[in-house]
């Protein structure tokens, strides 16, 4: 039987999560698996996950689906449960389990970059990205950190996320941006261009994580580099919850999928669109 997986949100084109789990496959020599990019609303989220049949070994969910999913979980890990939301479910024997691998690649990029030990860091953006830095900062031993919203109501969930895991977070606007300036490290969650009229205030920040993956360099990453910087990409976050995603469908288990064959079809899927549109 063939075993089926795709990759869930609104809008949905532009992810790189096919390239990812097909270049794994790939490297695997898995010729029964098949993933697929599959345009999906929260609206049409539980109506979708029903219809899926007997071959269906699990799903990548991005924006909007990340929170919306939780109900129509039979279990959810831990670790989603407190970030407060699932990028990727498991279905076995009829069952849904709710997992989030964004955590882990977030940690596997910045240990890649060198970033393993901030003494302190901030967060920009509220969303579910940053609930899942903020646990990725806890799993790096700090146990307070900083976020930065447009607003301050827009901090409510990320606040909730901090209560459960017991972290320490203080709310600033960006109109207080520079209250966060001297931390070790800055992670932008920010969507592409919104962190761009900062790039020049966060130069100095001796690490930074720009959630975007293109186009690269962004404006912030091109300034903290030029400031002698280290900058983390957000290639490199998507890559390793790729990589850990595939291992839970296939039930290989940690370190059998090899990352570099996963990067460099990832890698040639951004150049092929960068290419396309230039």
């Amino acid at each position: 039987m063939e075993r089926r997986a795709a990759v869930l949100g609104s809008p949905i084109a532009h992810s790189l999560s096919p390239a990812l789990h097909r270049g794994a496959y790939a490297a695997l020599g898995l010729r029964g698996w098949r993933y697929d990019a599959i345009e999906c609303d929260e609206a049409g989220l539980a109506g979708l996950m029903s219809g899926l049949g007997p071959e269906w070994a699990g799903l990548s969910l991005t924006m909007p689906l990340k929170r919306a999913v939780l109900p129509l979980l039979d279990t959810v890990a831990d670790l989603a449960v407190e970030v407060g939301g699932v990028n990727t479910v498991l279905l076995r024997d009829g069952a849904r389990h709710g997992e989030n691998t964004d955590v882990h690649g977030i940690v596997r990029a910045l240990a890649e970059s060198g970033v393993r030990a901030p003494k302190s860091a901030a967060i920009l953006g509220g969303g579910a990205t940053a609930a899942s830095a903020l646990a990725a900062l806890r799993e790096l031993g700090l146990p307070e950190a900083a976020l930065v919203v447009r607003e301050r109501s827009r901090a409510r969930e990320t606040l909730e996320v901090a209560e459960r895991l017991g972290t320490s977070l203080t709310v600033h606007t960006f109109g207080e941006l520079g209250a966060v300036l001297d931390a070790d490290l800055v992670i932008s969650t920010l969507p592409p261009g919104a962190a761009d009229a900062h790039a020049q205030a966060l130069a100095s920040v001796p690490a930074v994580f720009d959630v975007v993956y293109a186009p690269w360099p962004t404006p912030l990453a091109q300034a903290v580099q030029t400031a002698g910087g280290t900058v983390v990409r957000g290639f490199s976050m998507l890559l390793h919850q790729a990589v850990r995603q595939v291992e839970l469908y296939t039930g290989l288990g940690r370190g059998v999928v090899p990352v570099e064959p996963v990067r460099a079809a990832g890698e040639a899927e951004i150049l092929r669109r960068a290419t396309r549109t230039g």
